[in-house]
């Protein structure tokens, strides 16, 4: 096809037509009238005299997730396309991925639909592709994705924010943009009514593209992308948001693992530990056998029972929010990708310390966790507030772990979530009024409540700065990094300095070191570990060099870091331990040796709820006996993405035991459907029949058949008991799925019940 004529290419060309279209829109009562108007906009856009072109992709741009390079002109002719503009450190080009995944769900290359990202950096740092691609498998992204570093085809468009969407008709033709986040709705109804509108006019091709996905290539890991780390003070554990494995990881000091909750695939559920998921948590806080967790891409704040065992919501409603002010019950508040939480005390938790009649200092409370909850008879409140650095909108929230105040507010009662401070605006604003100051993408928090401190920190990602919040008024104040005009968030840089002379690239993590009184910063897209003196506003590289090679044991000075996410003091101040998220590691910064060694994270042979420990050898499926019974079960709908979830419920006979040394264990096959399969765990064991697990399968968001079989099959090796006779019993179980595009509600659990 030829290529774009004269005719300027800019976005601008498109907006009177479009904001006709869509004033006309806001008249339209039903969905006919809609779809009829956008069919009347794309007759009258496709009669122009010349097509408002698109560039054709410069030469010699990176690719991933595809075979070869894509030309507009070549390959993509006859096809509705999606130009994604994005860079993948901002939050809501994040936002905007679950509307791009829905629409790839509902139509396909072969419906004549195709999804390009087109990644426009704002920061050095995201131009290099090797830090592009671990943002591709952070979040999944299965569609072409295009570094154009250097923003040329942005330029030429004349784009002017992320995310920007441009819809291309089947000749390269532009059709419609769309700004910012939240317009999913005109998304599927321009998209939908272009794909129709060519069809009816014999113009859309269902011919495939090339798609290779990078993530294919990889190999296994322990960890995948780590976000944030903390300790636990009391215990000697630490816990690790296992962010790319959508996991919680609770591990001893040595690295073994005691508990893994949730896993691999994404998914929302609470209850028992093997049937809890989490979608790409990050901040954790633990504190008696607590943990909160900051569970971003579902929009919740979940609470993981280590004694119980269980997973609970006390926060957000599974569904991305809007709200900038909160107030009401955790779990009825819609929140936005919350990103850290830090555990804090109310007014009120130090009143009822002074109330307990004890020559106590602020800073003596930390250490009081550990200790009983009451003292000389007297309750001592502590720990009453867990805050929220919410990315999503730009904000600093609380939930009210019990009854308690916060500076310039009346009495919140247990349960209430709310925003503390920012005005919700994306800004680099300082105010001594909470609510007037504003914040750009926090993403990392941490607590220094003794005085003189007595402020919250933290880490402002787009601003590029790090942030004080007063704990006595809520005054918002600037610490080091970024510039003094509060709508300017590209002052970045990586420069040691004092206060705004120090220059940091998009920091996402904080701790604060009580015993030195020192701020430790993960200085994230400069792949360095900073650190900061709150007096003089001093700060400087601690260890780093900036080069994103992956040195695993050396001193501060030799070590590297790649896109360090979160990290926490331990040991009395003694260890830091940092989230190095894109090397897949938990690195130890010995702060008196200065020297960086890694965690090693293996499992142990008691471990509660193994994860996807990819390394491990696959078993091989013993042969089914013919004596073996084949249980057919009813058929099961579900939606692509879903995950469904397979209770084994196995009676031995009375007096029987499993046998000791040989494993029972069960097995996953799809025969004629092996791409059901791609990705998931296919085996396990079942070492107590009085706790036996439960099975998940996700069903991948490429169906290549809408009807498909899965079996599971069980080998049970037990003996009577008093172990005269041992045997082997099976039992296979079959269960038809029936996928379909519509989404599902949640589906119940299947009971795989068999008396042996």
């Amino acid at each position: 096809m030829a290529a774009p004529g004269a005719r300027g290419c800019s976005l601008s060309g498109l907006l009177p037509a479009q904001t006709s279209l869509e004033y006309a829109l806001l008249d339209a009562v039903t969905q006919e009238e809609k779809d009829s108007l956008v069919y009347q906009y794309l007759q009258k856009v496709d009669g122009w005299e010349q097509d408002l072109s698109v560039p054709e992709f410069p030469e010699g741009l990176e690719w991933l997730n595809t075979e070869e390079p894509i030309s507009v002109y070549k390959d993509l002719c006859g096809k509705i396309v999606i130009l994604d503009f994005f860079t993948y450190c901002c939050i809501n080009c994040i936002h905007l991925l679950p509307d791009l995944r829905a629409l790839e769900h509902t139509y396909s290359d072969k419906d004549g639909l195709l999804i390009i990202s087109v990644h426009s950096a704002k920061f050095p740092n995201e131009k290099v592709l090797d830090n592009i691609k671990s943002a591709v498998l952070r979040y999944n992204i299965a569609h072409p994705v295009v570094n154009d570093a250097d923003a040329s085809l942005w330029q030429e468009l004349e784009v002017s924010c992320w995310p920007t969407l441009v819809i291309l008709g089947p000749r390269g033709n532009m059709l419609f943009s769309l700004i910012g986040e939240g317009h999913k709705d005109k998304l599927f109804l321009y998209t939908s009514i272009a794909l129709k509108y060519y069809k009816d006019r014999g113009q859309i091709r269902d011919d495939k593209i090339g798609i290779k996905l990078y993530k294919d290539s990889l190999p296994p890991s322990p960890l995948l992308f780590p976000g944030k780390v903390t300790v636990d003070q009391v215990t000697n554990r630490l816990v690790i948001a296992d962010t790319g494995h959508h996991r919680i990881l609770v591990v001893w000091k040595n690295g073994q693992i005691q508990y893994s909750i949730g896993g691999p695939n994404p998914g929302r559920k609470d209850g028992i530990f093997s049937e809890s998921t989490f979608n790409s948590p990050q901040g954790v806080a633990i504190m008696n056998n607590t943990i909160y967790v900051a569970d971003t891409e579902n929009h919740l704040i979940r609470k993981i029972d280590l004694e119980a065992e269980k997973v609970s919501t006390v926060a957000g409603i599974g569904i991305q929010g809007t709200d900038k002010e909160g107030g009401a019950k955790g779990e009825q508040q819609p929140i936005s990708s919350p990103w850290d939480v830090v555990f804090g005390t109310s007014e009120m938790g130090f009143h009822h310390v002074c109330q307990a009649g004890l020559h106590l200092t602020s800073s003596d409370l930390p250490a009081l966790a550990s200790q009983s909850t009451e003292i000389t008879g007297s309750e001592v409140q502590r720990d009453d507030i867990l805050w929220i650095a919410m990315a999503g909108t730009h904000q600093i929230w609380a939930l009210l772990l019990d009854s308690g105040k916060l500076p310039k507010k009346n009495e919140l009662t247990k349960g209430t979530c709310l925003r503390f401070a920012g005005s919700g605006n994306e800004e680099n604003r300082n105010n001594a009024y909470p609510h007037k100051a504003a914040f750009a993408q926090p993403s990392g928090l941490s607590l220094a409540s003794e005085d003189p401190w007595s402020c919250l920190f933290v880490a402002d990602s787009e601003s590029s700065t790090v942030r004080t919040i007063s704990l006595k008024d809520g005054a918002v104040k600037h610490l080091v990094g970024g510039e003094r005009d509060p709508m300017n968030l590209f002052a970045f840089g990586d420069v040691d300095g004092v206060g705004i002379n120090a220059k940091l690239q998009h920091p996402l993590g904080v701790t604060w070191d009580k015993k030195r009184n020192l701020l430790y910063v993960a200085d994230s897209y400069n792949h360095k570990i900073k650190v900061v003196d709150p007096k003089t506003k001093h700060c400087a590289t601690l260890a780093g060099t900036g080069d994103t090679n992956n040195v695993t044991s050396s001193n501060f000075t030799e070590s590297t870091f790649n896109e360090p996410g979160g990290l926490c003091i331990g040991e009395n101040g003694q260890l830091l331990y940092v989230a190095d998220t894109n090397n897949h590691q938990i690195k130890v910064m010995d702060l008196e040796t200065k020297m960086v060694s890694v965690l090693p994270i293996f499992r142990s042979e008691n471990v509660v709820v193994d994860g996807p420990f990819l390394v491990e050898k696959q078993k091989t499926l013993p042969k089914l006996p013919k004596s073996a019974p084949n249980i057919r079960l009813s058929p099961v709908t579900a939606c692509a993405g879903q995950t469904l979830q397979f209770k084994l419920r196995l009676d031995l006979p009375s007096g029987s035991k499993l046998t000791e040394g040989v494993p029972s264990c069960w097995f996953l096959t799809a025969e004629g459907s092996e791409w059901l399969l791609q990705g998931q765990i296919p085996s396990g064991d079942i070492e107590n029949i009085s706790n036996q697990p439960t099975i998940s399968l996700q069903i991948p968001n490429d169906c290549l058949s809408l009807e498909a079989v899965v079996s599971i099959s069980v080998f049970l090796y037990y003996c009577s008991a008093d172990s005269s006779a041992c045997m082997m019993k099976a039992v296979l179980f079959s269960q038809p799925l029936q996928i379909t595009d519509t989404q599902q509600g949640c589906v119940a659990p299947v009971e795989l019940r068999y008396v042996f």
